[in-house]
C-alpha cells in the first residue's frame, strides 16, 4: 500500500502544479492582449512621422543635425531589454545569443530586466545602467531611456547606440533582434520597421516618392522641425521596441504555460492508470491470499 500512496501524492502533487501553470498562462494571455493592443495603436502614428521626417530629410541637409551624423569610431552602446521574471521558455536565452553575435568588441550595456542583467554580467560584460519598467508599458517610462541614450551618444561616449530586443511576430514566434537607434540611419526613415512584428501588413511601407513631394509648410524652418521632430522619434522607436519585447515576453510565457499544463494533465492520466494497475494487483494479490488460506483451512 506504500507504493499506492507515494503514486497518490505524486497525482495531488502534479495536479496542483497543472493549476498554477493553468492560471499563469491565462495572465500572461490577458497581459499579452494589452501589449498586443499597444504595438498596433502606435502604428498609424509612426508611418506618419516617418514620413513627415522623410520630407524634412529631403529638405535639409543630412550633417545639419548630431542626430543624423555618420560616425568613424566603434564604440557601441547596447540597449539590451529582456525580462524581469524567467517561465518564458528560450526567449532570453535567444536573445543572449543574439546579442554575443551581434555586439562589439569591447561593447558596454544597459538593460531592462534582470535574466539577461545577470547574464551579461556573469560573462564580462559591463554594465554602466539598469532600467525598469512598468506593465502594461507607459510612454513615460520610455522617455528618461532615450533621454540617457541621446545624451551619451551626443556626448560622444559612445560612435553607435543600439537596442536588442525580442520581436513580436505572432503568439508562436518571437525573433531576437538588434535594430540600431543612433545614428539615425536617414535611409531607413522610409522603410516599414523590421521589429513591427504586430499587425505587420496593417499598414504599408511609406512612399518614399509622395512623402518627399508632399507639400509640408514648416514653421519656423525645416532645421527647427528636425530639431523638435528627432529626439520624438528617438522616443517613440524605444517606446515600440519595449512594447514588442513585452508582448514577446506574455506570449512567449502563455505558450510555455500552456506546454506544461498539457504535460502535467498527460502526466496524471498516466499516474492514474499507473494508480489502478497497482490497486487491482494488490485487490488480486489479497484475493489470492484468502482463497489460499481457505483451501488450506479444508
Amino acid at each position: 500500500m506504500a507504493n499506492l500512496r507515494d503514486i497518490r501524492r505524486r497525482i495531488k502533487s502534479v495536479k496542483s502544479t497543472s493549476q498554477i501553470t493553468k492560471a499563469m498562462e491565462l495572465v500572461a494571455a490577458a497581459k499579452m492582449k494589452k501589449a498586443q493592443d499597444q504595438a498596433l495603436a502606435g502604428r498609424g502614428y509612426a508611418d506618419k512621422l516617418n514620413k513627415v521626417l522623410v520630407n524634412l530629410k529631403d529638405n535639409t541637409n543630412e550633417d545639419s543635425h548630431p542626430l543624423l551624423a555618420q560616425r568613424e569610431g566603434g564604440k557601441e552602446l547596447m540597449f539590451v531589454i529582456s525580462t524581469q521574471r524567467g517561465l518564458c521558455g528560450g526567449l532570453n536565452t535567444n536573445l543572449l545569443k543574439k546579442v554575443r553575435a551581434t555586439a562589439a568588441d569591447g561593447a558596454e550595456y544597459v538593460t531592462v530586466g534582470k535574466k539577461l542583467r545577470q547574464s551579461i554580467a556573469k560573462s564580462g560584460g559591463k554594465i554602466i545602467t539598469d532600467w525598469e519598467v512598468e506593465d502594461p508599458v507607459p510612454f513615460n517610462d520610455a522617455k528618461p531611456i532615450a533621454k540617457f541614450l541621446t545624451d551619451q551618444f551626443l556626448s560622444g561616449e559612445y560612435d553607435k547606440i543600439t537596442v536588442a530586443f525580442n520581436n513580436f511576430v505572432s503568439t508562436l514566434t518571437q525573433t531576437p533582434h538588434v535594430s540600431q537607434l543612433l545614428p539615425i540611419q536617414a535611409d531607413s526613415l522610409a522603410e516599414k520597421q523590421d521589429y513591427e512584428g504586430v499587425g505587420k501588413g496593417e499598414i504599408g511601407e511609406t512612399d518614399v516618392e509622395t512623402a518627399i513631394n508632399t507639400p509640408y509648410e514648416f514653421e519656423p524652418s525645416a532645421e527647427g522641425v528636425l530639431d523638435k521632430l528627432l529626439p520624438l522619434y528617438v522616443n517613440f522607436q524605444i517606446y515600440q521596441m519595449l512594447v514588442e519585447a513585452r508582448a514577446s515576453e506574455h506570449s512567449s510565457r502563455m505558450v510555455a504555460m500552456k506546454a506544461a499544463t498539457d504535460n502535467a494533465n498527460k502526466m496524471v492520466k498516466e499516474l492514474t492508470l499507473e494508480y489502478n494497475k497497482a490497486r487491482q494487483a494488490a485487490i488480486t494479490a489479497e484475493l489470492l491470499e484468502i482463497t489460499t488460506a481457505m483451501k488450506a483451512m479444508e
